[in-house]
């Protein structure tokens, strides 16, 4: 009963719950036996809090819980009432929260029981591995990274350890490992989603957001995060809503604009590929695809700059005490931020504001810009970042991230999701991007694209390196290139 329950999607889950056809706990230990049998190979979730979602289960009412009584898995740097949250940093490997963060808080109320936190990147970057809980390991490849820095959750997702996973993006945690894994994943408008109490409420960058296998299930744990919260002043209410309502009704966009590198970053050969591949099948099924995007150059810079700075502004507090305990990654980030001048990070600040305009006056001509999540593919787990970039040189560890963490300031909602298989039969996905609290329009046209590509279930069991591409994947690539 385990192994079928698991294969379902959180949707037909939770409709299961409210005919009371399975109960919360039966899901609950469903998630726990799929975790036992296959995160040993994996680590995607380390730290696991299994009574108290059996407890948490027997409390929750199918009936009146929008999810019902669905597990899910909690990113680790989001606290989760009386579990430990190290943010995957010695610093915090003792910290074990009273209570769940409202972020958290309001999952729980509308009916999600977590059952573990989600391994993450040691304080920012893209290959999920820290010094307190180990390293994740992609499932299509466990001798590859999954990404970063939400690579647990998209682990977790893939290998049906649960039906939804929550984690937060600054530079592309949510869009990377989904991309990597073959899973869903939304970054939200800035306000959509309220933010955990920890974070400086007035950050313009940081968003929490969902994790799922398909988009209706992704707009279902969306629809039970949105809100306002007055401990976040950007929060707002959503007016949109249900998101699954619009899930459920595809829409095909009249017109994209899609971009391979934003005009200025380097982009590995088979990506192109099978970017082309996939702008062109847009173009066959109706789309108006226009190639193009608006002026990102200039962009990186101002992006290290803001991020040296915001950097400063919250960990600069720890610096006497714990500075030895910072990866050299992100104490760069940190010194980057307390060596620029006032001068600098106000140019920053204008060329953010400049780029915004730009890309609101883009998106008046285009429903959406649409790019790769990520510009080279899954690289050895053992490899912290890559250094190469169809032979270009990656200066810093977020460089060769660089067209997620730049679509970041923009405020705007982003949704990844997957296209397509490399040759090697590893997932591939791209991030749509809208403008301003539109992610409503966003739901609608990644359900006309997962309904267009027809791309089989993306449950698998974990696979070595070396393990051969099924006449599953094959037929998966011969979609993608269709």
């Amino acid at each position: 009963m385990s192994d079928d329950l698991i294969r379902l999607s959180a949707l037909a889950v939770r409709d299961l719950l409210r005919k009371r056809d399975v109960t919360p706990a039966d899901l609950v230990e469903a998630s726990i036996h799929r975790i036992e049998a296959v995160d040993g190979q994996l680590n995607a979730v380390p730290t696991r809090c299994f009574e108290r979602a059996r407890e948490q289960a027997r409390r929750t009412d199918p009936a009146t819980a929008l999810l019902g009584g669905i597990p899910l898995v909690v990113k680790d740097n989001a606290d989760v009432g009386g579990v430990r949250t190290t943010g995957g940093t010695p610093i915090f490997a003792d910290r074990v929260a009273a209570q769940s963060d409202r972020t958290l808080a309001l999952i729980e109320r509308n009916g999600g029981i977590p059952v573990g936190k989600s391994n993450l990147s040691e304080l920012g970057g893209a290959n999920t591995t820290n010094a307190i809980l180990g390293t994740t390991r992609n499932p299509w490849n466990t001798a590859l990274t999954c990404g970063g820095s939400t690579g647990g959750s998209a682990v977790a997702l893939a290998t049906g350890q649960t039906w939804l996973g929550h984690g937060n993006d600054v530079g592309g945690s949510l869009r990377i490992p989904a991309s990597f894994c073959g899973v869903t994943g939304l970054r939200p408008s800035l306000g959509r989603v309220p933010r955990r109490t920890m974070l400086n409420p007035f950050d313009m960058v940081f968003v929490d957001g969902p994790m799922a296998r398909d988009i209706r299930d992704l707009a279902l744990f969306f629809d039970a995060m949105v809100g306002f919260d007055d401990a976040d002043p950007v929060s707002a209410p959503s007016t949109d809503g249900p998101f699954l309502d619009h899930a459920q009704r595809p829409e095909r966009p009249a017109r994209i604009a899609w971009s391979a590198d934003l005009g200025c970053l380097p982009v590995e050969d088979e990506v192109r590929t099978l970017g082309g591949a996939f702008a062109d099948t847009l173009r066959k099924n109706g789309v108006a695809v226009h190639h193009g995007s608006p002026d990102f150059k200039g962009a990186l810079p101002a992006l290290l700059s803001l991020r040296g700075a915001g950097y400063v502004t919250t960990w600069a507090p720890l610096l006497d005490k714990h500075r030895h305990l910072f990866t050299p990654e992100v104490m760069s980030d940190i010194d980057r931020g307390l060596g620029q001048s006032t001068l600098e990070t106000g140019a920053a600040e204008r060329y953010r504001a400049d780029m915004y305009r730009r890309v609101i006056a883009f998106l008046d001509q285009h429903d959406m810009l649409i790019t790769p999540s990520v510009t080279a593919l899954p690289f050895p787990v053992e490899q912290r970042w890559l250094t190469d970039i169809a032979g270009q040189q990656q200066q810093t560890y977020i460089d060769w991230i660089a067209i997620t963490a730049i679509t970041s300031l923009l405020g705007c909602p982003v949704l990844a999701i997957p296209v397509g298989f490399t040759k090697s039969g590893l997932p591939f996905g791209v991030q749509i991007i809208g403008r301003p609290r539109s992610e409503a329009l966003l739901f609608r046209t990644a359900a006309w694209i997962e309904k267009l590509l027809a791309l089989p279930p993306n449950i698998i069991d974990p696979r070595s390196p070396d393990s051969t591409p099924s006449a599953t994947q094959s037929a998966r690539q011969d979609v993608a290139h269709a």
